[in-house]
């Protein structure tokens, strides 16, 4: 790495600065329902969770024509969007940004969700002009499980990967940003803490509070 590169943290969205399963499978289910399918928790755990609706409904509608997927799963991010009014996000987020702020640690997003999910997020939220940067895997040739979205967040903060921390809740971030080499924390609102670490999560936390997570984003980074 050049002596110019930097620490910097990376956040998933979804079930990492806020809790929006129970939005998503209401809004799946709204799809799914006239062909059949429905969507219950674990479904969503193991079919749904952290990956491109492309995938996700050639998954879940097997039996349903590819052409017709785009469509649905337009419908269904129309659905979340509508729905989606109030979001809260996850404890000690904020407190954790203004931490990061004060250290000089820059961050971005980096998501397998369309544009208007993320940037709907962000807003909701107060903090869009706090994020230096939203990596989106539809503007890339590959998405998460693949690195290249924390590859490419990394080279957009010119960050320095064993000096930095990504924070995920779903299998296919975790392993996206382990493969980047990122320390990642794995955020339990989706999947256990076992499950995370047996992905390559280094630390797993329901939330943003407590000192030790921040005594590990404080030794990877080298921040004091």
């Amino acid at each position: 790495m050049s002596p110019s590169t930097k620490a910097c943290l990376l956040f998933d969205i979804d079930g990492t600065l806020v809790d929006t399963d129970r939005v998503h499978i209401v809004a799946f289910n709204e799809v799914t329902r006239p062909y059949g399918v429905m969507v219950d928790a674990e479904t969503y755990k193991t079919k749904v969770s952290g990956r491109i609706n492309s995938e996700i409904l050639a998954d879940l509608l097997p039996h349903v024509p590819a052409h017709e997927h785009a469509a649905i799963g337009h419908r269904k991010e129309a659905l979340f969007r509508a729905m989606a009014t109030e979001m809260e996000p996850l404890e000690g987020l904020m407190d954790l940004l203004d931490w990061a702020d004060s250290v000089g640690l820059c961050y971005a997003a980096v998501t397998n969700a369309p544009r208007e999910n993320a940037e709907l997020v962000l807003r909701t939220l107060k903090a869009t002009e706090r994020f230096a940067a939203i990596i989106l895997s539809d503007d890339l040739p590959h998405a998460k499980p693949h690195p290249l979205p924390y590859l490419t967040g990394l080279q957009r903060l010119n960050g320095d990967a064993t000096r930095s921390v990504a924070f995920e809740d779903s299998k296919a971030g975790v392993q996206s940003a382990h493969a980047a080499g990122l320390g990642v924390v794995g955020m339990t609102t989706s999947l256990d803490a076992s499950t995370l670490t047996g992905l390559g999560a280094k630390f797993a936390t329901p939330d943003y509070h407590g000192t030790a997570l921040r005594d590990f984003i404080k030794d990877r980074t080298s921040i004091a």
